[in-house]
C-alpha cells in the first residue's frame, strides 16, 4: 500500500463527527473475527474466529511466528483491511459497516500507525511527514509546523526537522514514524515490529516511547518478537499461531 493509500487521501470524504470517541470504555472488540484471502484456487485463512477485547488505556503485545497473522489482525484494527466475517468495533465503531471513505476519515482520525518499514514520504522532510496527515484534516496552516515540532521534540528529534529520510538513521526514521502516527491525536497506536533491525539502544528509545505513551493513557497495540516488550510490566500478552489468538497468563 503506498503512502497516499494508507493515509487516506480521498477528495469525496466528507467531514464526519467524531468527538468524544476517547471517552469510550473499549477501545477496540472483536468478536468471532476471520480474514481469508483467495490466492488463485485457494483460500487461506490468515485469522480464524478471533476474540479480543482492549480496554481504553491498555498496553496490548501479540507475538508469534511470521505468517501467523499478526499484520493481518493489526490491518483490521487498523481500519485497512476488512474481516471476513464476525464484528470489529474500535471506539466502539462498527468499522465493517461502513464504506471506504468513512474508514479512510475514521482512521485518519482515530488510529496512529506505526510499520516496520517506516514508510515515510521520501520526497518531504522530517517535519513535513509528521505534518501531512494533520493537513488532510484541514487543521490551520498556522498550526501545524508548531505541532509538527512538538512531536518530533517529542521523540527527540528536534534538531532533525529538516533532515529528509534517507538522512537519518533506522531508529531516527522510526522515531519519526511514530511522531507522524500522532499527528492528528489518536486514541489508538498500532505498531507492527517497531523494534525490528534496529541497533540495541534505538529499540530502546523506541520502547520507552511506547512505554511512556500508553502511561499518558493512549491505548496501545504492538505486533512483535522483541522479548523486551513482550516482558514489559503492565502489558496485556497475546500469541497468534494459524490465525488463532491466545491470551498468555
Amino acid at each position: 500500500m503506498d503512502d497516499e493509500a494508507f493515509l487516506g487521501i480521498d477528495e469525496s470524504v466528507d467531514d464526519l463527527d467524531i468527538e468524544g470517541l476517547e471517552e469510550v470504555e473499549y477501545a477496540v472488540r472483536l468478536s468471532n473475527v476471520s480474514r481469508t484471502y483467495t490466492l488463485g484456487t485457494r483460500e487461506v485463512t490468515a485469522l480464524n474466529n478471533v476474540n479480543l477485547e482492549v480496554r481504553s488505556g491498555d498496553y496490548v503485545v501479540v507475538h508469534g511466528p511470521s505468517g501467523s497473522g499478526k499484520t493481518t489482525l493489526l490491518n483490521i484494527i487498523g481500519c485497512i483491511d476488512l474481516a471476513t466475517s464476525g464484528r470489529v468495533l474500535v471506539m466502539d465503531v462498527p468499522i465493517g459497516d461502513y464504506d471506504e471513505s468513512f474508514r479512510a476519515t475514521f482512521r485518519l482520525a482515530n488510529t496512529g500507525f506505526v510499520f516496520q518499514s517506516y514508510n515515510l514520504i521520501s520526497t518531504l522532510t522530517a517535519i513535513e511527514n509528521v505534518m501531512f496527515p494533520m493537513q488532510l484534516q484541514d487543521h490551520p496552516e498556522s498550526e501545524l509546523r508548531d505541532e509538527g515540532s512538538r512531536l518530533l521534540d517529542l521523540v527527540n528529534l528536534g534538531e532533525r526537522q529538516d533532515h529528509l529520510p534517507w538522512q537519518l538513521s533506522s531508529g531516527e526514521q522510526q522515531r519519526v514514524a511514530i511522531a507522524r502516527a500522532l499527528a492528528n491525536d489518536p486514541p489508538v497506536l498500532l505498531a507492527d515490529e517497531p523494534t525490528a533491525n534496529l541497533d540495541q539502544e534505538s529499540a530502546q528509545m523506541i520502547r520507552d516511547i511506547l512505554s511512556g505513551l500508553n502511561s499518558d493513557g493512549r491505548t496501545v497495540i504492538v505486533m512483535t518478537h522483541d522479548p523486551a516488550i513482550i516482558s514489559h510490566t503492565g502489558t496485556r500478552r497475546f500469541t497468534m499461531s494459524k490465525g488463532e489468538l491466545s491470551a498468555i497468563e
